[in-house]
């Protein structure tokens, strides 16, 4: 069966130099466009969901692209608004080996941060879904998507959707005393928290004892004591850690706890080459959504979500291009990377 899901946020045009190259060296950048909740609307659609990108976009060329950027993945954009003079754009400089990647954000006076109440009607597109997610960025943006993110959770709160929510902290965005205050009171209405360290403690304090995610290995032990900590501040049902060690900018370890207020479960670890590593823990979110909706059993939900995403990290662009069976067959063994013919 289809599930129904909606996220909500906003998509950005992605610019990024060739080949490794500096932003100061680059005469040319690859276009492409992301965003957290918009690529895990692509990510649920691959997958075979029914997908819903609810956002806000400028009545212009490049919202025009972005529209159908999503429509060509089959993600449905049917309480997309327009209005507002622009899209946001961020500049993506890739890092390689011992040089980290760097962002740098270009999103004022988006589209999205001028939404004002009652421009979208959630009572009518929260009908007949199952799912609603949203991420810390979109209520970081301003004033006006904070208290609209607020409103679109509490209206599926009372819709009888599940709400799953990526902490996703972005101190370009806001500070830490300002993200705490709201995503405090968010946490409130959430079923699913998907975090890492960094945000976990970044938003709510809560550290995993002296674990370095830097030194190329963690105490999972200390991780479950963050999931549990996030529980506890929240309403939430289940809470999913992920983990990824950095070896290099070129390399990482990858792997995720998932906790049901009960159990713990540890997926495998990937070794990982990085192509692209925007967008993994979005992929991460949208194959623990995927799962979770179809009753899949938790140590099954865990590590269909890891390998997904471990499989994006190979993928150039924010969007993870994979259908379900391509993520089940790495979840039962095949990582040869062998030529299929």
């Amino acid at each position: 069966m289809t599930a129904k899901i909606v996220t909500f946020g906003e998509i950005m045009l992605r610019l990024a130099p060739f080949n490794f190259e500096r932003i100061v060296q680059a005469n040319q950048f690859q276009v492409t466009y992301g965003g957290g909740e918009a690529n895990v609307a692509v990510s649920l659609a691959q997958l075979g969901d029914e997908s819903y990108f609810v956002t806000r976009l400028p009545d212009n060329p490049l919202g025009e692209a972005a529209w159908k950027t999503l429509c060509g993945f089959n993600v449905k954009m049917d309480y997309v608004i327009r209005g507002g003079k622009r899209i946001g754009i961020y500049f993506l400089e890739h890092g390689a080996s011992i040089r980290p990647s760097k962002i740098i954000y270009d999103r004022s006076n988006s589209a999205i941060t001028e939404i004002q109440s009652g421009m979208l009607d959630w009572v009518t597109i929260f009908k007949e879904k199952e799912w609603f997610h949203i991420t810390g960025i979109t209520p970081a943006l301003s004033e006006s998507t904070a208290r609209e993110s607020l409103e679109a959770i509490k209206i599926a709160k009372n819709s009888g959707l599940t709400v799953s929510c990526d902490l996703n902290f972005r101190k370009k965005l806001w500070t830490r005393e300002r993200a705490r205050e709201v995503m405090s009171e968010i946490v409130q209405y959430v079923d699913v928290i998907i975090s890492n360290e960094e945000d976990a403690f970044d938003i709510f304090g809560i550290k995993a004892g002296d674990s370095d995610v830097y030194a190329g290995k963690l105490d999972i032990d200390k991780y479950k004591s963050v999931a549990e900590q996030l529980m506890a501040i929240s309403t939430a049902k289940k809470v999913a850690i992920t983990l990824r060690e950095s070896i290099s900018a070129s390399d990482n370890n990858w792997s995720a706890i998932l906790y049901d207020g009960t159990d713990f479960y540890q997926s495998r670890k990937y070794s990982i080459h990085l192509v692209d590593r925007v967008g993994g823990g979005d992929s991460f979110g949208a194959g623990l959504i995927h799962g979770i909706v179809h009753g899949w059993d938790m140590p099954k939900v865990v590590e269909f979500a890891v390998a997904a995403s471990a499989l994006k990290q190979t993928i150039p662009g924010d969007m993870n291009l994979v259908k379900e069976d391509e993520v089940l067959a790495i979840v039962k063994g095949d990582i040869s990377g062998r030529v299929q013919r």
